[in-house]
């Protein structure tokens, strides 16, 4: 489903990525790992098209990304791509339920059966009675679990999670692991996410370990 390759990346005169090649399948839960500085994010982030590589290939079903132009590109990661990161990112001013379906504002596709979608996603997630409340009114938990759901509300072909239990106590934290397990083995959702969490990165399908850039077949 996703191929990676060749893929350089540098910040100024720092090389961060030395030609990583990667397949990630349909309906795989991978886990990026390694320590900080090795390199993850910026991978994430590539394949996310929230960057563009130095040299390199990111493709999905086969087609090159980077080949699209910057406003096919910004429609590519608003349908394909659920985005959650360590931080929730929730807009403070808009309610719970607003900020979940602002991908399919953005997109154009507000609709009854998208806010349907919706309904059921905060009854899977177990946040249903909590939709109407703004993010300053719900916990920890709460927020990155309405995160989850704003990364599916457009059906996205994978999710790309960044350090998503980072900032979440060790209960919050073994929840969003299961409802990730959960997403992959009952609905098929391809996912891979950047972890220090290695009770996480142990539940992946596989685990891939990055190290100064590169691949470490050693530690996969």
């Amino acid at each position: 489903m996703i191929e990676v390759k060749a893929l350089h990346k540098s910040y100024g005169s720092l090389p961060v990525l030395r030609g990583i090649d990667l397949s990630i399948d349909r309906g795989e839960l991978a886990a990026i790992v390694g320590p900080s500085g090795a390199g993850k994010s910026t991978l994430l982030q590539l394949m996310g098209a929230l960057d563009r590589p130095d040299s390199g290939e990111v493709l999905f079903d086969k087609r090159s990304i980077f080949s699209l132009s910057n406003s096919e590109l910004a429609a590519f990661r608003n349908t394909q791509i659920g985005f959650v990161f360590q931080q929730h990112h929730l807009l403070p001013e808009f309610t719970a339920e607003e900020n979940v379906l602002l991908p399919a504002m953005i997109a154009g596709k507000i609709t009854a059966e998208k806010r349907k979608y919706a309904s059921d996603l905060f009854e899977l997630l177990g946040v249903s009675s909590r939709k109407d409340h703004k993010p300053a009114a719900l916990s920890g938990g709460e927020q990155q679990r309405f995160s989850v759901a704003r990364a599916l509300i457009n059906k996205p072909s994978v999710v790309l999670a960044d350090e998503p239990s980072g900032n979440l106590d060790t209960h919050n934290a073994r929840e969003l692991h299961e409802l990730f397990l959960r997403l992959r083995s009952e609905f098929g959702q391809t996912i891979v996410v950047v972890t220090h969490n290695m009770t996480l990165a142990a539940l992946a399908d596989r685990r891939i370990s990055l190290v100064d850039g590169k691949w470490d077949d050693s530690a996969s």
